[in-house]
């Protein structure tokens, strides 16, 4: 008992003392302390705040920018991956380049790649990318920055912050990815005045996978800074919270103001409408129809050899099975077809075989099935007539398929022979559009017969694209039924009277009656009507007027 009295007395002992300690030193030190590393970082953030005090957050002013009067006065620098687009990364992108230009092989690197990405940071992350997507790829043939990249950019492009770029009197957008993937998507679509990028190495002709280094921005500064009255001065700026670049640039230095984009910002964004486009998104290329993000890229490539079996299954069940076996068979590998006739249909009119002249369908162009869909609806094979096709589509085509060879009196001829003979279908637009929209109607149509059945045609696809302007079409229909489950929708419309036997029957009515088809069809689709031409479409997005001769394979 003795012994624990002492071993009490020990611990209450120093107990005391540490407590005697504790409040008449550690204490006031301790109160020390925390109110100097206060007055620290209130000395600091004052700092902060006094030397960057032209940094605001975007959401708060986003309404007042919007409604400044002075806004046509100002040039505005925008972050396209940190500002404009609703999406910071930008794999899916250089996923598209790495698919479309340097194929399949080149993708699946890429994928494979992308954990090394995510882990070596940001710049580093770019400059593989670029270098496994852009090595070896020829610079003039390299059309997927103008053909593909811009349909999948706008649809990224958030709606609030174009209200207010849009506004501006000059528009500068800095991207940190090559400029060949964004100056067309920027000044053609969203009709940006400057582009500034980083530039890609070639050597005799081809991409070495290298962007140049970032130099002085003087020169960029200076275009910047060039035009009419007062918006060469005042430059406001528009980054993300994330661009760590941003302060340090030398071109938002120079900005009087700078509005900070954060994550959350973006997620809260709408969409860019498609009546809102500065330009018509009408035409676009490339086989992948998904925003190929990491997962998706995964997806498809796991996907790519079970779809590419399935193609050739549902390729054999269409070209020898008849029509009542086929049709069953193929909706039940996935495929999907919406089909309806007009509500007074003359059964006479679309299956009187006894008939001496066939029927003339008429229908806009989606993909190179049209006519077989059409054929699926009438239960019965039709002719259809091209301005081109690759042989071995002709080959595989399980109805009889004629080209027409661009010289108006001998095809004019020609078709009214096929006719003699049964039905025929005929695409006037001469070749498929992906959008909403229907290209001009060629009237040679409308000098044939008295009658014609106007087919309104539509198609949709998860995966693959099943038609191309700079690739191989004769792979146009394997990559359609590759997808998982493709559909079409095909309906037949009321006739239209064209009075080709009128003697008076003249130039002004052919195309008359052609418009009057093609606004039936769109109207049907909701679609609209336009004046390009399978020439204008070439010319976008493959860079020639789009002939192919007979002896291609392309």
């Amino acid at each position: 008992m003795v012994e624990m009295a002492k071993m009490f007395t020990i611990q209450f002992f120093f107990k005391s003392l540490f407590f005697f300690w504790y409040r008449f030193f550690f204490k006031p030190l301790k109160n020390f302390q925390r109110t100097n590393s206060i007055s620290y970082i209130t000395t600091t953030i004052a700092t902060t705040q006094s030397s960057f005090n032209k940094y605001r957050k975007f959401s708060s002013y986003s309404s007042s920018l919007l409604h400044r009067s002075d806004l046509k006065e100002h040039t505005f620098l925008f972050d396209v991956e940190g500002a404009l687009l609703r999406s910071s990364s930008v794999f899916p992108y250089f996923m598209l380049v790495a698919f479309e230009a340097g194929g399949l092989v080149r993708a699946i690197v890429l994928v494979l790649t992308y954990p090394l990405v995510c882990l070596v940071g940001e710049d580093l992350g770019m400059k593989i990318m670029v270098m496994v997507c852009f090595f070896g790829i020829k610079e003039k043939s390299f059309r997927v920055g103008s053909a593909v990249l811009p349909k999948f950019l706008l649809e990224d492009v958030g709606s609030e912050i174009f209200e207010v770029v849009n506004g501006a009197g000059k528009r500068v957008g800095l991207s940190k990815m090559p400029r060949v993937m964004v100056e067309c998507f920027l000044k053609e679509y969203l009709k940006v005045d400057l582009v500034v990028g980083r530039e890609m190495k070639e050597f005799c002709g081809y991409f070495l996978g290298f962007m140049e280094e970032r130099k002085n921005n003087n020169n960029a500064l200076e275009l910047v800074q060039e035009g009419k009255g007062s918006c060469s001065s005042n430059i406001i700026g528009i980054s993300g919270f994330r661009n760590k670049d941003f302060r340090h640039h030398e071109i938002f230095s120079r900005c009087k103001e700078v509005y900070l984009v954060s994550d959350g910002d973006k997620k809260s964004w709408q969409k860019l409408s498609r009546n809102k486009y500065p330009k018509s998104l009408i035409f676009h290329d490339g086989r992948l129809a998904l925003r190929p993000t990491p997962l998706d890229s995964l997806v498809i490539l796991t996907w790519f050899p079970f779809a590419v079996v399935l193609a050739f299954v549902r390729i054999v069940a269409g070209l020898t099975l008849p029509f009542d076996i086929s049709i069953p068979l193929l909706a039940l590998t996935g495929m999907r077809l919406d089909s309806s006739l007009p509500a007074q249909t003359n059964q006479h009119a679309y299956n009187n075989e006894e008939k001496v002249k066939g029927n003339m369908y008429v229908c806009n162009h989606r993909t190179l099935l049209d006519p077989l869909y059409l054929s699926f609806l009438l239960r019965k094979k039709v002719v259809a007539v091209t301005y081109s096709l690759s042989r071995m589509s002709e080959i595989l085509a399980p109805i009889k398929t004629v080209r027409l060879t661009r010289k108006r009196e001998e095809d004019a001829r020609m078709m009214k022979e096929l006719l003699m003979e049964g039905d025929l279908v005929v695409c006037p637009e001469g070749t498929t559009c992906r959008e909403p929209y229907l290209l001009r109607f060629s009237p040679l149509f409308s000098e044939l017969c008295d009658e014609i059945s106007p087919v309104a045609i539509d198609s949709h696809v998860s995966m693959f694209h099943g038609t191309t302007a700079g690739g191989l079409k004769c792979m146009d229909p394997l990559f359609f039924l590759m997808n998982p489950f493709p559909s079409y929708s095909v309906h037949l419309l009321h006739t239209v009277t064209t009075s080709s036997s009128s003697s008076d029957h003249d130039d002004v009515s052919r195309f008359e009656v052609a418009n009057r088809v093609q606004s039936q069809i769109a109207e049907a689709l909701g679609f609209q009507c336009t004046k390009l031409t399978r020439k204008d479409k070439y010319l976008i997005l493959a860079g020639n007027e789009g002939i192919v001769s007979s002896s291609s394979n392309k």
